[in-house]
């Protein structure tokens, strides 16, 4: 395959960024997005130009640290990590836009890697509990209803890569605060801090300055694992219910 990249290019957050344009040639279908960008970045190293920084790690889906804007699209064109985009989602003599996350929160560090340590101090803020647990302890010593139990897991899929908030037309960080709160706070041990929880991570967010959520719901479209809409509601539930005990 023979391609057209259209790549950011931004040396660091104060400076500023625009597009350029790389050919690539020889890329094999069975390539992945980031494979690609190696074959890219070699052609660029030999030619004596700077790589393009991009961020990757486990490159196997799980950790969530790949984060590209491909064609408008968080993770590109598939429901899934740009790790797992395989070269055979595009044709042959394609032009492909690859940017940066597009969110205040998120400032570019450079090129295509952006500064994600807002999520980790909304983490902080609440995304613990105080009960000590020790070892890890059978399944079924704490029962847990199986309804609770399948929402706990369902929102703790979330790899916090923050697709959800690139897709956002308000860059709300609504989707992901609401998995890691849900994850918890429908669970036993997270109970001590059920309120607290809630509370602090969602000052975190706003402190942090994503937008406000409008229920848009293009953050569950682009979400890689799946974490469904539902689970911004869920959150409000808990926040309201929180907000109403500390009044009292």
């Amino acid at each position: 395959m023979k391609l057209t990249l259209r790549v950011w290019r931004q040396q660091n957050a104060e400076m500023p960024g625009a597009m350029a344009t790389y050919e690539v040639d020889g890329i094999s279908q069975d390539m992945s997005f980031l494979e690609m960008l190696d074959t890219l970045n070699e052609e660029l190293i030999l030619a004596g130009d700077e790589p393009v920084a991009f961020d990757h790690d486990c490159r196997e889906g799980i950790c969530g640290a790949c984060s590209l804007v491909i064609n408008g699209d968080a993770h590109g064109p598939e429901r899934t990590t740009t790790c797992q985009l395989h070269m055979r989602s595009f044709d042959d003599g394609d032009t492909i836009d690859i940017e940066p996350w597009r969110a205040s929160a998120f400032p570019v560090v450079k090129d295509l890697v952006v500064d994600r340590s807002s999520f980790d101090r909304i983490i902080q803020s609440g995304g613990y509990i105080s009960a000590p647990t020790g070892t890890a302890p059978d399944a079924h010593a704490t029962p847990v209803p199986k309804p609770d139990a399948e929402l706990a897991f369902e929102n703790a899929e979330c790899i916090g890569c923050g697709a959800c908030v690139a897709a956002c037309p308000n860059g709300s960080a609504m989707l992901f605060t609401a998995a890691k709160v849900n994850h918890l706070n429908v669970l036993p041990q997270g109970a001590p801090e059920r309120e607290t929880r809630v509370l602090d991570m969602v000052a975190q967010m706003d402190e942090e300055g994503f937008g406000g959520c409008t229920l848009a719901g293009e953050c569950a479209t682009a979400c890689p694992k799946g974490i469904p809409l539902p689970s911004i509601a869920a959150m409000n539930k808990e926040w309201l219910r929180a907000t109403r005990k500390v009044r009292r």
